[in-house]
């Protein structure tokens, strides 16, 4: 278990699914987590609560991450709560997918606010923050989609693969200051979005995926939690991919 016992650890878009799963993470290994939500009260409420099971501070906002004052409130709550901002997960994010002549601008635009968008606004926030210290780790959860593109899904990959840049350049600017920089790219996780998925698509997946089964956010979390830690510190602009060998 990596150690981030008495660190500040911010998670995007974490009342479900890969998010959720990195927070209680971070709380399990000595964490103080903070995260934000768009819609379900009651899904933060529970969070919260099994965050601060954990025997560390927790706290929850309601926030939209394609709005950069919102990200800087929130940003600046959290360092005066826990003192220090050590990490930040840039998670939030959501599919609008169809075929690219399908596809509206409000489809393009809603998928490049949040996914992309959203990961500058708190990723700017926090840095300032962290550059002062000398020492911070931001992880951006990123998708095999960004390095390979998947049909139907123009905006998503797009978004995604704009993570990866941002990453690299993130990486060469803020290292210097003692701020590490490195990104996931997940491949198919077991979480709601998969689930949606229809089963012909389901048993497509399965057969490109050399390990032959999905990934959980079990296989996802761990390495999270690692990359935040300071048994990462020589480790910064890594695009580490966790998706059974699909993006090979």
């Amino acid at each position: 278990m990596s150690d981030l016992a008495g660190k500040g650890i911010i998670v995007t878009g974490a009342t479900r699914g890969i998010g959720r799963a990195i927070a209680l993470e971070a709380a399990r290994c000595g964490a103080n987590v903070a995260f934000n939500y768009a819609r379900s009260d009651a899904q933060a409420a529970e969070l919260k609560e099994e965050l601060s099971a954990c025997g560390v501070k927790a706290m929850a906002f309601k926030a939209d991450v394609g709005d950069l004052k919102a990200a800087r409130e929130m940003v600046n709550a959290v360092k005066k709560e826990f003192g220090a901002i050590d990490g930040l997960v840039n998670n939030a994010g959501l599919t609008r997918d169809k075929l690219l002549v399908m596809m509206t601008e409000e489809d393009w635009s809603e998928v490049l606010r949040v996914n992309l968008t959203g990961a500058f606004n708190f990723a700017r926030a926090a840095a300032f923050i962290m550059m002062k210290a000398k020492r911070g780790a931001i992880l951006n959860v990123t998708s095999v989609s960004g390095l390979s593109g998947m049909a139907g899904q123009v905006n998503y990959s797009a978004s995604k693969a704009g993570l990866i840049g941002m990453t690299k350049a993130m990486a060469k600017e803020l290292g210097r200051m003692g701020v590490r920089v490195n990104a996931l790219a997940l491949g198919f996780i077991e979480t709601d979005m998969t689930a949606a998925l229809p089963e012909a698509n389901r048993k497509a997946a399965l057969e490109m995926i050399p390990l032959g089964r999905f990934g959980s956010v079990a296989d996802v979390a761990p390495a999270a939690a690692f990359l935040l830690s300071d048994a990462a510190a020589y480790i910064t602009g890594a695009v580490v991919q966790i998706d059974g060998g699909l993006a090979m």
